[in-house]
């Protein structure tokens, strides 16, 4: 069983039928602190899912963390400058409208939310790295544009790699295209066959 504090007792309530309808977990309530029963692992990944909810992040969101890719990460906003006026620093993560978050948020497949100091972050553990730096980046002070080029140029390199085989997919790629265009004949189907053994 896990205790975790949270202050903010509402949201959890809220949530608490979603997240126990998704796993197998009873969730209880004391004073100032949620209790989970169950399995070790569920204990643990529904303990992450009550501090992103708790911390402020949407319930469809924080359950993202029941996906084993998926990471919750917190940036303190005092770590990475000296500047006085915080206030500053959060209107430049957030941008004009919100429009500098939603653009980390779509370039990187994250979820963000900023909380007095503090950043939260939901995000797949491939572009974890990225997202981290370039809400530092922000932080100390970075061009938006160059944030937004680094968080692009970090997509195409990733794409890049996944795109690099061995030139299998090409090769059953222009069967699948052959096939579109005129269908099989007989003396093909044995050659598609033993090509895709």
């Amino acid at each position: 069983m896990r205790n975790v504090l949270v202050q903010n007792m509402n949201k959890i309530k809220k949530a608490v039928p979603v997240i126990e309808n998704k796993v197998k977990v009873k969730v209880g309530f004391g004073k100032g602190q949620v209790s989970i029963k169950g399995s070790e692992l569920n204990e643990y990944l529904v303990e992450k899912v009550v501090q992103a909810i708790d911390f402020g992040f949407m319930v469809d969101d924080a359950l993202l963390l029941m996906n084993d890719d998926f990471v919750l990460e917190f940036i303190e906003v005092k770590e990475h400058t000296r500047r006085k006026n915080l206030k500053e620093v959060r209107a430049r993560m957030i941008g004009t409208g919100g429009k500098a978050r939603k653009t980390i948020e779509n370039l990187t497949g994250s979820e963000i939310v900023i909380h007095n100091n503090t950043v939260g972050v939901i995000v797949d553990s491939y572009h974890l790295d990225a997202v981290v730096q370039a809400i530092e980046s922000l932080i100390q002070g970075a061009k938006h544009g160059n944030v937004f080029a680094y968080l692009e140029k970090q997509n195409v390199s990733r794409r890049k790699f996944d795109e690099d085989d061995l030139g299998l997919k090409e090769g059953v790629k222009k069967i699948a295209d052959d096939i579109d265009e005129e269908g099989l004949s007989e003396e093909e189907i044995p050659e598609v066959e033993k090509a895709l053994e």
